[in-house]
C-alpha cells in the first residue's frame, strides 16, 4: 500500500511540472496505455512517444495516458511489494487499461518492455494471456527492423508510422472480442499478429517460411504502414514540456522524413523512404506556440536540407529567439547560410558523421562525400564561429584495412587543425569529439546478409584505434564496448527463438552471457554468420517496400567500393520509384 501511495504522489508531482498533457474520462472511450520502456527522464525526449500520445488524444473516442519504467529505488520497491503500476495522468492501474501499447525505440529496451509487464501484473508471453488482460501493442522505430526478437511478446506488433497505424487499430479494437480484433488487424496494412503465423525450420537451423495459418487473415508478408505524403499533416513535434528530461526546454520537430542518400549501412535511410517535408507554416506555428515553454529547438531529420524552405525555416526560427540545434548534419546541409544562421542563433556544436577517415571504404559503404568535402565543411564550420565539431565513426566495416584506421586518426588530426587556426583569431580553443561504434548489420540494409566481424577483431581494432589518438589535444575519441555491441548484434538479428535469452537477462538484472548461456543459444549464428544463402530472413515478414534484388545489388556494389550516387534533390523520388514496391 505504501508503495502506491508513493506512485500517486510521484505521478502527481510529475504532472505538476508539466505543461501539455492530457486528461480524459475514461467512460466510453478505447482505453489505452502508452508505455516508453525507460525512464520518464529518457522516454519524454522521445518524439515518437510524444506523437503517439498526440495522435491517440486527438480522438475523441480514445484516452491515452502514459507510464514509464520506475527509477532504480522505486522500482525495486514496486517489484518487492508487489504494488502494480500505474499510469501518470489518472494514477490507474495499467492492467485496467484496453490496450498496452508500447513504443519501442532502441534494442537494450526490450527487458525493460518484459518489466513494465511484470509490474502491470500482465503475463510476459502472448501465449499466457487471454481476453481479460489488455491487448498488449508494441510499435516504434525497432518494428521497422527486425519484430522478432519480441514476437513472442506481443498480441500485435505495430509496423510503419503512427499516423496510418492509430487509425487501423483504434478501428479494430470496436470489435466485440478480441480474436475478432485479431483478425480485423491481421488484415490491415502495417500490423503483424505474430501468433497467426507458424515458423517452419531448416535443419542447418536457418527459417525456412513463415506460413499464416489457415482462417486468420494474416497475409503472407505484412506490409509497413506508410504515409503516401505528409501535406496534410502536422509534423511530430514536443506537445509536452517538462524541465524532467533528457533535453529539457527543447522543442523537437521532424522537418523532413525519409533520406535518399541510401548509406549502405543505414536502416533509417531505407525504411523511412521516400522522402516527405512536412508542411512549413504547421512547423513554424507550432514552433510559435511552444516558444512560452521553450528556448531551443532540435531539428529532427537525416535530411535537414531536402526541405525545400528550410532556410526560411531557420531564419524564422531565429527571429523567435530560438537556438537552433540540429541533430547530424549530412554535408550537403552545410552551406554557408545554413551554418551561419545556426551560429548566429547561438548554436556552438556541430555534428557530421564521416563514418571513417579513408575514401576507399566510403565508396564500400555509400557514403558519398570525400576527405576534402569534409575538411572544407570544416572550414566552413570553425570559420563561422562554431567552436566544437561532433563526429561519428564505425569500425569493422567491409574490407577494413589498418591504413583505414589510420585514415581516422589522420582526418581527425586535419580537422583539430583547422579548428585550431580559426580558434588562435578568437582566443578560445573548442573541442572535437569523436564517437566510435562498430558496425552492426542491420535488418533492411544491404548489409543485411554480411556476418559482423568478431569480437576479438573489433576488440584488436579498438586497441588499435585507441593507440593512434592517444595524446592528441583538444580531441576526445569516445570508442564504445565490443561486447555491448555483441549482444546489440544478437537483438537485432535474433529471430523468436532469442526470447528466452531477453527474459533471462530481465530477470538476472542484464547479465546478458549468462542469459544467453542459460537460453542454450549459440550467439554466433545470429551475428558471425553469412546469411547470403538463408532463404528467408528473420524480418522477411515485413514489407518495408524495398526489392531484395535492389539490397543484392547495393551489397555487390560494396564489394567493388563503387558509389550509388543521389541524383538531383529534384529528381530524388522519381528514381526511388523502380526499386520501391
Amino acid at each position: 500500500m505504501k508503495a502506491r501511495y508513493h506512485q500517486i504522489d510521484s505521478a502527481r508531482h510529475t504532472l505538476s511540472r508539466e505543461v501539455g498533457y492530457v486528461r480524459k474520462p475514461h467512460a466510453n472511450r478505447l482505453r489505452v496505455a502508452l508505455a516508453f520502456p525507460n525512464t520518464y527522464f529518457v522516454g519524454m525526449s522521445n518524439l515518437g512517444l510524444q506523437t503517439m500520445y498526440r495522435l491517440f488524444n486527438a480522438r475523441e473516442d480514445v484516452v491515452c495516458e502514459r507510464f514509464f519504467l520506475p527509477p532504480k529505488q522505486e522500482l525495486a520497491s514496486l517489484l518487492e511489494s508487489g504494488s502494480r503500476i500505474v499510469t501518470l495522468e489518472s494514477q490507474t492501474p495499467v492492467r485496467e487499461f484496453d490496450v498496452v501499447a508500447f513504443s519501442v525505440s532502441f534494442e537494450w529496451d526490450y527487458t525493460n518492455v518484459l518489466t513494465l509487464l511484470r509490474l502491470a501484473g500482465i503475463p510476459a508471453r502472448a501465449a499466457d494471456r487471454d481476453y481479460r488482460q489488455p491487448l498488449i501493442v508494441i510499435g516504434g522505430a525497432v518494428t521497422f527492423v527486425n519484430p522478432e526478437p519480441l514476437a513472442l511478446f506481443a498480441d500485435v506488433i505495430a509496423a510503419g508510422e503512427g499516423e496510418v497505424l492509430v487509425p487501423a487499430l483504434v478501428e479494430a479494437c470496436g470489435t466485440p472480442s478480441r480474436s475478432e480484433t485479431l483478425r480485423r488487424l491481421a488484415g490491415a496494412r502495417g500490423f503483424y499478429v505474430p501468433s497467426f503465423y507458424d515458423v517452419e525450420y531448416a535443419a542447418d537451423g536457418t527459417i525456412a517460411a513463415y506460413k499464416p495459418r489457415e482462417d486468420t487473415g494474416a497475409t503472407p508478408h505484412v506490409k509497413k504502414a506508410a504515409l503516401k505524403t505528409t501535406d496534410a499533416w502536422d509534423p511530430p513535434s514536443t506537445t509536452i514540456f517538462t524541465p524532467d528530461t533528457e533535453f529539457g526546454s527543447r522543442f523537437l520537430v521532424e522537418v523532413v522524413r525519409g533520406c535518399a542518400n541510401l548509406c549502405r549501412f543505414c536502416w533509417a535511410g531505407y525504411n523511412y523512404l521516400p522522402v516527405r517535408a512536412f508542411p512549413t507554416d504547421r512547423i513554424l506555428d507550432l514552433a510559435r506556440e511552444a516558444r512560452p515553454h521553450a528556448t531551443r529547438a532540435g531539428l529532427v531529420s537525416i535530411a535537414l536540407c531536402d526541405h525545400p524552405d528550410i532556410e526560411h525555416i531557420l531564419q524564422s526560427l531565429k527571429g523567435m529567439g530560438y537556438s537552433i540545434s540540429p541533430a547530424s548534419l549530412r554535408l550537403d546541409d552545410l552551406t554557408p547560410s545554413i551554418v551561419s544562421l545556426l551560429r548566429e542563433s547561438g548554436e556552438r556544436t556541430l555534428t557530421i558523421a564521416p563514418e571513417t577517415g579513408s575514401d576507399r571504404l566510403r565508396r564500400v559503404i555509400n557514403k558519398t562525400m570525400t576527405n576534402q568535402e569534409i575538411v572544407d565543411a570544416a572550414e566552413l564550420i570553425f570559420a563561422s564561429g562554431i567552436e566544437n565539431l561532433k563526429l561519428y565513426y564505425m569500425i569493422g566495416l567491409p574490407s577494413e584495412e589498418d591504413e583505414d584506421l589510420m585514415a581516422i586518426r589522420d582526418l581527425t588530426v586535419t580537422l583539430r587543425d583547422v579548428m585550431l587556426k580559426h580558434a588562435r583569431t578568437r582566443g578560445q580553443i573548442g573541442r572535437i569529439i569523436a564517437s566510435v561504434n562498430p558496425l552492426v548489420p542491420k535488418p533492411g540494409t544491404a548489409y543485411q546478409w554480411t556476418a559482423m566481424v568478431t569480437a576479438d577483431v573489433i576488440e584488436r581494432k579498438m586497441k588499435r584505434l585507441r593507440e593512434l589518438v592517444s595524446g592528441l589535444n583538444n580531441v576526445y575519441f569516445n570508442i564504445k564496448s565490443e561486447r555491448h555491441s555483441y549482444y546489440q548484434a544478437l537483438l537485432s538479428l535474433g529471430d523468436r527463438r532469442i526470447a528466452p535469452a531477453i527474459e533471462l537477462a530481465e530477470q538476472n538484472g542484464g547479465q546478458w552471457r549468462r542469459a544467453v548461456a542459460d537460453a542454450g543459444l549459440d550467439g554466433d549464428f545470429y551475428i558471425h554468420r553469412d546469411r547470403s544463402r538463408d532463404l528467408v530472413l528473420p524480418w522477411d515478414i515485413i514489407d518495408g517496400g524495398m526489392k531484395t534484388s535492389f539490397f543484392r545489388s547495393e551489397l555487390d556494389k560494396s564489394t567493388r567500393a563503387e558509389w550509388t550516387l543521389p541524383p538531383k534533390r529534384a529528381k530524388e523520388n522519381a528514381r526511388l520509384l523502380p526499386v520501391l514496391n
